[in-house]
């Protein structure tokens, strides 16, 4: 007992020393400019310090989180379905895996909330809370739906042996073609979408979902077919943004 205690200190007390030097650079620069460039005396630094400390906390069980959770589940997920044979209920559970993990993120939700308000500023859309709501859901449940199209081919791509370089040559043709062709006040939203979705609750999953995939699959290298799923969350949103603001 006395040895596991031991044990699980040293690697809480190790996980938070590496939160602190992750976090390091941020903290130097603030410091630097605030005393060298702008000369002034970092107000309320004691609840600047608490907030650090929180940051650290926060950013450590959040690591602990996705090593003891997230990443174990996505990849035992995969395994499991790609071992039961069906290419049906693989597939769809990389939509939906993508869809749902999609429409719940922070940042997203933020943004499409901010994107709604300016379109209605900008006359976009009627100036209502009603009609705000619907352009905001909209405009996640549409990005969901490109990052569930992409982990579907992301997977589909892992299954084949396909390479990747086309795949995302081709996508991102697809999204220079959608620029010219989407109204200018949806592209920069469009692209920003295909940023957010690449974010705190997608990016383990789906990392977990393609490496599991390609460690489960013979002949599939992990290092080589794990990875890239991320590049077709970011790429298919701009493309299904561009689309849902040609149609709104």
């Amino acid at each position: 007992m006395i040895r596991r205690s031991r044990s699980l200190a040293a690697q809480v007390a190790g996980a938070l020393l590496q939160s602190l030097r992750d976090l390091a650079p941020i903290v130097v620069v603030i410091a630097v400019f605030q005393l060298l460039v702008l000369r002034e005396p970092i107000a309320d630094l004691a609840s600047l310090l608490i907030g650090i400390g929180m940051v650290v906390l926060g950013l450590t069980l959040f690591v602990q989180g996705l090593n003891l959770g997230l990443f174990p589940l996505g990849e035992g997920m995969a395994w499991g379905l790609a071992h039961q044979g069906s290419l049906f209920w693989l597939l769809a559970f990389a939509f939906g895996l993508g869809f749902g993990t999609t429409v719940a993120e922070p940042a997203l939700i933020a943004v499409a909330d901010e994107a709604a308000a300016v379109a209605a500023d900008g006359g976009m859309i009627a100036t209502g809370a009603a009609a705000q709501e619907a352009y905001a859901l909209g405009l996640r449940l549409t990005v969901a739906a490109a990052v569930g199209v992409a982990l579907l081919v992301g997977v589909l791509r892992i299954l084949r042996g396909w390479p990747i370089q086309y795949l995302i040559i081709g996508g991102y043709a697809g999204v220079v073609l959608m620029t010219a062709l989407a109204p200018a006040e949806i592209v920069g939203i469009a692209y920003d979408s295909g940023g957010v979705t690449t974010s705190t609750i997608t990016v383990p999953l789906v990392t977990a979902l393609g490496v599991g995939l390609a460690t489960s699959i013979e002949g599939r290298n992990p290092l080589v077919d794990g990875f890239g799923l991320i590049a077709f969350a970011s790429l298919t949103p701009m493309i299904f943004v561009m689309v849902y603001g040609m149609l709104i």
